[in-house]
């Protein structure tokens, strides 16, 4: 059973469920928790390094739905052994996000806990929402950049040993620059959080289709998440602009397969390790 959609059936009905954010009277909404053994431990990153992740996976959401972001809430549970120290750099790595992808953090709540806990909601302002829902039968099926390496760089720290500073799965690296520009030829998106073939079954699920594969997608690559690449949908005629912007930003595009009917379902379980 899937525990996610489950849980989130039990609380809310609502239309704007289902994708990256709820889009309301021209803004998104997105949520994201961020926490200590779940998500991360804190002996693979530094207090500001953790903060800066944990803005930029929910920045993710607001870009794969063409949305900019504006105002954030944050709450975060602090444990009482942190210093001031500390908490300037655990402060120092929101406000960095908030800096380069202009947006305000207007407030939130701490509570003391005995690890670290962060739980960020950004509000981002759009005229054009993309959404999952929108893929067409006879789109072609994309993403950008190059998915493997967060599942290989996950398990490297799960067996104790260190991996680079340059690593996707400490620092993501979000195309908003290409999205933004690309959106307006985009049919439907999402952010690639919990891996390929899962995302995949999402955007089949929303969008009432299959998918006829054109290229075959490894295993390992399938099934690595947070990789907070954007997976998107577009027709015949609006490819190449789309190739041409992407090669404008220097972004990799990836075209592996085609939107038919039917449907798809992954055969892989979440990625989310357990302690």
């Amino acid at each position: 059973m899937n525990k996610e959609d489950f849980f989130i059936k039990q609380i809310s009905n609502s239309k704007y469920n289902g994708d990256d954010g709820a889009f309301i009277d021209g803004y998104v909404y997105s949520m994201d928790a961020f926490f200590e053994n779940v998500h991360f431990k804190k002996d693979w990153m530094s207090l500001k390094q953790i903060a800066y992740k944990s803005m930029l996976v929910n920045i993710s959401d607001a870009i794969a739905m063409n949305a900019k972001p504006k105002y954030a809430l944050i709450s975060v549970a602090i444990p009482n052994s942190y210093n001031e120290n500390d908490l300037k750099a655990l402060s120092s790595g929101f406000k960095k996000a908030a800096k380069e992808f202009d947006f305000e953090i207007v407030g939130g709540d701490t509570i003391e806990n005995n690890k670290l806990d962060i739980s960020i909601t950004i509000i981002s302002k759009t005229k054009e929402p993309k959404f999952r829902n929108s893929a067409k039968i006879n789109d072609f099926i994309c993403y950008t950049g190059k998915l493997g390496s967060c599942k290989k760089d996950l398990e490297t720290l799960l067996n104790g040993k260190k991996i680079k500073k340059s690593s996707k799965f400490m620092t993501p690296v979000l195309k908003a620059d290409f999205f933004y520009e690309a959106a307006k030829y985009v049919n439907a998106s999402m952010d690639i959080s919990d891996g390929l073939f899962l995302d995949l079954e999402k955007l089949s699920k929303a969008s009432n289709i299959g998918f006829e594969f054109i290229k075959d997608i490894k295993e390992e690559v399938g099934i690595s998440g947070e990789e907070y690449e954007i997976l998107f949908s577009c027709s015949a005629k609006n490819l190449k602009k789309i190739e041409d912007i992407a090669k404008k930003h220097k972004v990799k595009i990836n075209i592996f397969a085609k939107a038919i009917k039917g449907s798809y379902k992954s055969s892989f379980e979440n990625h989310h390790f357990k302690n």
